[in-house]
């Protein structure tokens, strides 16, 4: 790999020791950042001309299902409660060969990468190993950084949910984290437990003791909607079994419904919250827990969650977020006979959550999440010079309120250029392209959706 410097550009580093470096260089030797300034020096090195970008750490998706890529556009009317765990849990998921995963995957993380993303926590349900080790090779073809979460097989819903006393499928986890993730620089594992909000207090427990036994992030669906209640089979009990095992190597997506006394607890074990506020706010979750958290003293990280219902472009979730939580803050100042003078969360706020918050809730922020000396070249490069994004004021606001996926024109990953000129330079975006949309077609055919 040769040594690349992205020259003359305005710099968001998001290390508050680095700082915001207008006209400046990153200069990447062997994917790791070596210096953040002026003036670098560009011998033998791949000039990447800057001027008039926007420069900063590539987003990180703390919780999203790339698999569902194929069979989007299906789920904007859905429930959580009603059709979603109806028809895609309990029928596209278990339909899904392992092709899909690969298929699914390849063209989620091409999402991703043209989106900004180059990190995302793949929650992906494999319905033998052979789907598991597809859905590896999609995201290592994709050449995306990835933390793969191996959860329950998709093939029985009744067996892996629903008070489940069925655990995690140890020996295919094994097989599959030492043969195709233990040496991978750039695949990491985690564990996609149910808790138990869906299965037992013994399953919840002794897979976490599994992932704390393979050294793997453990992320765990819980508090959305309504479930468990006594309406659906059971009480809300918060953390329930698993109360006294949490540690910083949980995240919890959604957390809807926890009680403060939760967050704070969890946040004080330093527990990491995935919110994903467009899919919340559309499914039934609930209210994200973004306030919670921070009223805990932590921070919530961004996420997508379900493809086959909303675009994976994390920048939304970041705006719409950082907007609701807005909303609620300055509702409660109304409500109180006073005038909203300060906004509760700020866009750098709502930037980290998107980058640096993400990098540390998977358990990678010495490796990626701000343009530090010493990190991995995850960086991504905004079009500042566009008629929808110049005059860049404020380019952290450039990047979180006027920005779209449009001006995304560069995007490099451990040092590689995957997007150039707004194009994503991997062959396999058109060579796969057919057998993806097949794929999605055959889904959904073989399912019997009326859409």
């Amino acid at each position: 790999m040769t040594r690349t410097i992205i020259q003359n550009g305005t710099i968001l580093s998001l290390d508050p020791d680095v700082g915001d470096v207008a006209g400046g260089d990153v200069l990447i030797d062997d994917g790791e950042i070596v210096e953040v300034g002026r003036g670098l020096s560009t011998e033998n090195a791949e000039v990447i001309d800057a001027s008039d970008h926007i420069v900063l750490p590539g987003f990180v998706d703390s919780h999203i299902h790339l698999a569902q890529t194929q069979v989007r556009g299906i789920a904007g009317d859905w429930s959580l409660m009603g059709e979603y765990f109806d028809h895609m849990l309990g029928n596209i998921t278990g339909l899904y060969q392992p092709e899909d995963m690969y298929l699914g995957g390849l063209f989620g993380a091409f999402e991703k990468l043209h989106t900004g993303t180059t990190t995302a926590l793949d929650w992906s349900y494999p319905n033998t190993l052979e789907h598991g080790e597809r859905a590896v090779d999609a995201l290592k073809d994709a050449g995306l950084r990835a933390v793969y979460t191996y959860g329950p097989p998709g093939d029985d819903s009744a067996k892996w949910w629903y008070e489940s006393d069925v655990g995690l499928p140890e020996e295919n986890i094994r097989t599959l984290y030492d043969e195709q993730i233990r040496d991978d620089d750039l695949i990491s594992l985690a564990l996609g437990l149910r808790g138990p909000d869906f299965c037992t207090d013994e399953t919840a427990r002794s897979d976490l003791e599994l992932a704390r036994d393979l050294d793997a992030l453990s992320t765990i669906h819980m508090g959305a909607a309504l479930w468990p209640s006594s309406e659906y089979g059971g009480d809300y009990q918060g953390f329930g079994a698993i109360e006294d095992m949490l540690g910083p190597d949980v995240n919890v997506a959604h957390g809807n419904h926890f009680s403060q006394e939760d967050i704070d607890h969890a946040v004080d074990q330093g527990v990491s919250f995935s919110s994903t506020p467009e899919v919340e706010m559309q499914m039934g979750h609930g209210i994200p827990v973004t306030g919670k958290v921070m009223e805990a003293g932590g921070r919530p990280t961004w996420g997508v969650d379900v493809c086959s219902n909303i675009s994976g472009d994390m920048a939304s979730q970041m705006r719409i977020g950082m907007q609701v939580q807005r909303m609620f803050d300055n509702q409660a100042v109304l409500e109180g006979d006073e005038e909203v003078t300060e906004m509760s969360i700020s866009a750098r706020d709502t930037l980290e959550m998107a980058t640096i918050e993400g990098a540390k809730a998977l358990g990678l922020d010495d490796e990626i999440g701000t343009l530090t000396p010493g990190k991995r070249a995850d960086i991504v490069m905004i079009d500042a010079s566009d008629f929808l994004t110049a005059p860049s004021h404020s380019p952290v606001q450039t990047v979180v309120f006027q920005s779209d996926p449009s001006h995304i024109d560069t995007v490099l990953v451990d040092g590689e250029v995957v997007k150039r000129d707004g194009e994503l330079t991997n062959p396999k975006l058109r060579e796969e392209f057919d057998r993806f949309v097949a794929s999605g077609h055959r889904l959904l055919d073989e399912a019997g959706l009326d859409l």
